[in-house]
């Protein structure tokens, strides 16, 4: 049922935007946030976004969404320019024919995402999740890797699977509802305190199912302020060179944006594969604008997986893909 109502939470919004636009207000740019430490939040706490953008008369405005489903249906009403978001309710936008396009790979998921179950409780692995509740957040990325890897195991519809928000999992894990979770940082850390990891998002990835965090625009904004959607590729990519060439810098400043330990900041960035721009555009990831990279693919089979699942209508076919994934902004950025 709820799975259901998540589409019908987006088509409704749709329907009330009535192609709702982004308006410049007071010069600002919009941008969708989750709370991890990625190369945004490195960004705005080395201040590049000013950097970038203030010259040019524009102020950012950082907007919180706990999942992409929130941000998706601010994307339909025109409220917002950019968000980042599991990669697999940027399928969800293009399955509804949402006014925005995929510009940028934030990270590949690993160890940052995984299921974890219970100490004492006597699960070694994922064969004895059999009958067992797992908790996880429907249409998000640990949903999918979640489901392939019971699917693997030949166990996907003998267990009991509980749709929650990140605080809701970390609540039910302590009151002892829940034998397992499939989550993501900071939550999983919480989940780990009194638990191990059966299996991580990096395992999968090696066995071909890949997951990621991506970026949107909204198409208005595109329109309006191309050369801004260029600026906004050099800032996160710039974000990225730091991590890779000055580490401990970009964990110290992401760790202060979020609150976090320097450890835990730490831990959670080296989880996950950071790619800069001229990596973002090769084969194995988003690839150019005449050359689709092997990105296209992993977006149609999380499509294929999302209607079994009941969360789309239609599975996009891959010249929609082709047409939503645009490359262009970080072959500009980089001059190509």
């Amino acid at each position: 049922m709820k799975k259901k109502l998540i589409v019908m939470l987006v088509l409704s919004f749709i329907l009330t935007a009535c192609g709702g636009k982004t308006e410049d207000a007071n010069n600002k740019v919009r941008i969708g946030i989750i709370r991890v430490p990625n190369d945004k939040t490195v960004a705005i706490s080395m201040n590049y976004f000013k950097e970038y953008f203030n010259d040019k008369g524009f102020e950012t405005e950082f907007i919180f969404f706990d999942s992409g489903v929130a941000a998706n249906q601010a994307f339909s009403s025109g409220s917002i320019d950019f968000a980042e978001m599991g990669h697999t309710n940027g399928v969800v936008a293009l399955a509804n024919n949402l006014p925005v396009k995929l510009i940028w790979i934030h990270e590949v998921l690993g160890s940052n995402e995984a299921l974890v179950v219970k100490e004492g409780s006597n699960i070694q692995s994922i064969k004895d999740l059999e009958g067992k509740k797992i908790a996880t957040t429907f249409s998000s990325t640990s949903h999918l890797s979640l489901l392939k890897a019971l699917e693997k195991e030949g166990i996907d519809k003998k267990v009991e699977l509980l749709d929650m928000q990140t605080a809701e999992i970390v609540a039910a894990w302590e009151r002892g509802d829940i034998q397992a979770a499939y989550s993501w940082e900071p939550g999983l850390s919480k989940l780990k305190e009194s638990g191990s990891v059966l299996i991580d998002s990096e395992m999968l990835a090696n066995d071909g199912i890949v997951t990621a965090n991506i970026d949107l625009v909204h198409t208005n904004f595109i329109e309006k302020h191309p050369e801004l959607v260029v600026d906004y590729i050099k800032t996160l990519d710039k974000a990225v060179s730091l991590y890779k060439n000055k580490p401990a810098k970009a964990i110290d400043g992401a760790s202060k944006q979020l609150g976090l330990s320097v450890e835990d900041t730490k831990t959670q960035m080296q989880g996950t594969v950071w790619l800069n721009a001229d990596q973002q555009l090769s084969k194995d990831y988003l690839g150019t604008s005449k050359q689709p990279g092997h990105f296209h693919t992993v977006f149609y089979q999380t499509g294929e997986f999302l209607k079994a699942q009941g969360n789309i209508s239609e599975i996009p076919t891959m010249e929609a893909i082709h047409e939503f994934i645009d490359s262009s902004f970080i072959e500009k950025a980089l001059g190509q």
